[in-house]
């Protein structure tokens, strides 16, 4: 079993910004504050998190192959 990521580097897609979050292990995060432009994002369809949408690491549930919220 490879060892999850627990830090993921979010792009917002309505500035470029990006930042390094940590990502919960145990909850999926369904919305997140954009630091530089406030922009609100939400997870694309068919995503469970804002991670697997914005993230370049999918969130932990995923990378193991699990189901996700």
């Amino acid at each position: 079993m490879n060892e999850v990521i627990l830090k993921s580097i979010i792009t917002c897609p309505e500035c470029g910004a990006q930042k390094e979050e940590n990502m919960p292990v145990n909850a999926c995060q369904f919305a997140y504050e954009c630091s530089f432009c406030r922009a609100l994002l939400t997870p694309k369809e068919g995503d469970c998190c804002i991670f697997c949408s914005y993230g370049s690491v999918a969130c932990p549930p995923v990378q193991q192959q699990q189901n996700c919220c």
